[in-house]
């Protein structure tokens, strides 16, 4: 991971922190990682085990592999996975298949 995107996840990570003070939801924060290496920037677990999932990218250009760790969750919680997002520097949000998609950093005011 570079610096750049070490910063980006520190930010995004910290906004998280602070609207869950302020959030009507219950929910926990976490960093997924398997031992075949497969992961996932950030978890977002609800009180009803529901998991919203992200990977955060310094740049704006998103490609299918950086839903790798997504996809893994998405199969393994099945009903769980609200979705899977990849955030990223772009301008607009993009579907990127079943409950998988590309938002830029801004839209974290909005969840």
């Amino acid at each position: 991971m570079t610096v750049a995107n070490l910063r980006v996840v520190g930010f995004v990570v910290s906004e998280l922190l602070k609207q869950q003070a302020r959030s009507e939801h219950e929910y926990d924060l976490f960093h997924f990682r398997d031992r075949d290496g497969i992961e996932v920037d950030i978890v977002v677990e609800l009180r009803d085990g529901s998991v919203l999932a992200f990977e955060v990218k310094a740049g704006s250009t998103v490609k299918s592999e950086h839903f790798r760790g997504l996809r893994f969750l998405r199969d393994r919680l099945g009903d769980r996975f609200l979705g899977g997002y990849v955030l990223n520097t772009a301008s607009r949000g993009v579907a990127f298949g079943d409950r998988l998609g590309a938002l830029p950093i801004s839209a974290l005011s909005e969840l």
